[in-house]
């Protein structure tokens, strides 16, 4: 796969991840679709890092194989973790 192709799939997947994110989020999360995907491959490499840790493929399990049920699972918890810091963050903005 390509360049051009690994970043539309990474844009697809983050979409993806940011929104079954959203889904599992309680309360209302004042962000666009734009966020949503820059957060959904966030949460996705997070999850890779976490995945790591527990003695997985990490990131190279991302890139390697993005489907799998394991990576968008991890993908998901790490997408929330980087989506309550978010919110924490962003606060106290009007």
């Amino acid at each position: 796969m390509g360049l051009i192709g690994l970043i539309i799939s990474w844009i697809i997947i983050g979409a993806i991840i940011g929104l079954i994110a959203r889904a599992i989020l309680p309360g209302k999360q004042a962000m666009g679709i734009g966020m949503t995907i820059i957060l959904g491959v966030i949460g996705a490499i997070v999850g890779g890092f976490i995945g790591s840790l527990f003695g997985g493929d990490g990131i190279s399990g991302i890139m390697n194989n993005p489907w799998s049920i394991g990576t968008i699972l991890l993908s998901v918890v790490g997408a929330i973790i980087v989506m309550v810091i978010y919110g924490l963050v962003t606060k106290n903005r009007a």
